[in-house]
C-alpha cells in the first residue's frame, strides 16, 4: 500500500515522491539532521521541523522508500490542524512557464497575500464534532475575508481561542526570526502546520471551574498470530505481518503534511475520506477517516464551558498547547540571499493573526 503508514513505534512514514522532488526532500532532511552537523543555522532549524528518523523500506518492497518522521499530532487528544502554504510564489526557480501559469492560476492572490490556507480541521466542543475545510475554502479567501477565514480555525464552537492565537503568533515569530537570520536556503511550496488541543480539558482543569469527561482510554489487544492492534489519537494501525503487508487507516488527527500520491489511493480508500487537500503538486492528499469515536461530554459541562471560555485570558500563565512546524520540503534550494518571499508571507500571516487577537 502506497502513501501514509504509521510505524509501530509511533512515527509516521511519508512515501518519497518521484524525482526530483522526493530525493530533494530527503537530501534536505539528511542535511539538517546530519549527526555531524555543526551549522548553528541548521541546528536551530530542527526546532521548527518534525523530527526526522531517516528512511525506511518495507522488507517485501525494498525499492519503496519512506521518510520516517515525527507525528506532530500524536500528543493531542482532540487535535485541531491547519496547513498554510507560505511564500509569494508556490513554484520554484526552475519551474517551466507552463508550471508557473498553472500555479498562479490556482491562487492569483498568492503574491499579494503571501500565504494560502490548504485546509483545516477544527474540533467544536459544543457539538463534540469536527469541522473540515479543504483547499477550495482557502482559495476562496480574499484580502478582505482572509482574517475571518483563518479565525474560523481558532473557534471552539463557543468562543475564539485567543490563548491559541497568542501562542501561535509567538511560534510563527520565532520562525520569522530564523528566516531573518539566514541566507542559506530558499523555500517554495512549503507549509506551516498548526496544531492545537481542541479539547478544553487542560484549560478547564487549570481554571478549576468545570471538568470534562475523562480522556478516552487507549484500548490495546492482540490479533490472531500475536499481532498487536494499536490505537492513538491520530491513526488506527493494524500491524499485520501476513503477506508482508502493513495496513493502516488514517484517523482523525493526521494531516496532509505527510504527502500521499493521489494516484495511489484506491477507490475503496477514497470512499473513506472526509477531507482532501492538494498541495502545489496536486498529488498529495490530506486524509482523515470518517470513522471517529465520539466522546460525549458530561451534560452539566457544556453550559458552563461558555462562561469559562468567553473569559479566557489571551495569554494564560500556562501557555496553550500549540505546535507550529514547517513541513513539505520538495522545493528547497540553496541560496545566498534572504528568502524574501517566505518572510513576506510570514509577516503577513502574523499581521492577520494579530488582528484576530486584537478583535
Amino acid at each position: 500500500m502506497e502513501g501514509i503508514l504509521q510505524h509501530p513505534d509511533g512515527t509516521v512514514l511519508k512515501q518519497l515522491q518521484p524525482p526530483p522532488r522526493g530525493p530533494r526532500e530527503q537530501e534536505f532532511y539528511n542535511k539538517v539532521y546530519d549527526s555531524d552537523c555543526c551549522d548553528s543555522i541548521l541546528l536551530e532549524l530542527r526546532e521548527y521541523l518534525p523530527k526526522y528518523f531517516g528512511v525506511w523500506s518495507p522488507p517485501t518492497a525494498p525499492n519503496d522508500t519512506y521518510l520516517k518522521l515525527e507525528d506532530v499530532t500524536r500528543k493531542f487528544n482532540k487535535p485541531c490542524i491547519m496547513d498554510v502554504k507560505i511564500g509569494q510564489k508556490s513554484y520554484d526557480p526552475y519551474a517551466s512557464a507552463e508550471k508557473i501559469q498553472q500555479q498562479v492560476s490556482k491562487y492569483p492572490l498568492m503574491e499579494e497575500i503571501g500565504f494560502l490556507v490548504l485546509g483545516m480541521r477544527v474540533y467544536h466542543v459544543s457539538s463534540d464534532s469536527y469541522e473540515t475545510q479543504n483547499q477550495h475554502y482557502g482559495r476562496s479567501l480574499t484580502k478582505e475575508t482572509v482574517k475571518d477565514g483563518i479565525s474560523k480555525f481558532f473557534h471552539s464552537g463557543y468562543c475564539l481561542r485567543k490563548d491559541v492565537v497568542a501562542a501561535s503568533i509567538q511560534k510563527v515569530e520565532k520562525i520569522l526570526e530564523w528566516f531573518e537570520g539566514q541566507t542559506q536556503l530558499n523555500f517554495y511550496a512549503s507549509s506551516l502546520l498548526f496544531v492545537y488541543e481542541g479539547s478544553c480539558q487542560a484549560a478547564t482543569m487549570r481554571l478549576s471551574d468545570v471538568t470534562l469527561a475523562e480522556k478516552r482510554r487507549v484500548p490495546k489487544g492482540l490479533l490472531s498470530g500475536g499481532d498487536v492492534l494499536e490505537y492513538n489519537n491520530n491513526i488506527h494501525v493494524i500491524n499485520s505481518t501476513e503477506n508482508g503487508k502493513i495496513e493502516a487507516s488514517v484517523g482523525k488527527g493526521l494531516s496532509k503534511f505527510y504527502a500521499l500520491h493521489k494516484k495511489a489511493c484506491s477507490k475503496r480508500h477514497h470512499s473513506q475520506l472526509s477531507l482532501k487537500v492538494e498541495n502545489s503538486e496536486q498529488d498529495n492528499v490530506w486524509k482523515t477517516s470518517t470513522c471517529i469515536t465520539q466522546e460525549h461530554l458530561n451534560g452539566n459541562v457544556l453550559p458552563q464551558l461558555e462562561k469559562v471560555f468567553y473569559h479566557m485570558p489571551a495569554e494564560p500563565k500556562e501557555s496553550a498547547k500549540v505546535e507550529v512546524r514547517m513541513i513539505d520540503f520538495a522545493h528547497v534550494f540553496p541560496s545566498n540571499t534572504k528568502d524574501e518571499g517566505y518572510i513576506y508571507g510570514l509577516k503577513n500571516l502574523i499581521t492577520v493573526l494579530q488582528n484576530i487577537l486584537d478583535n
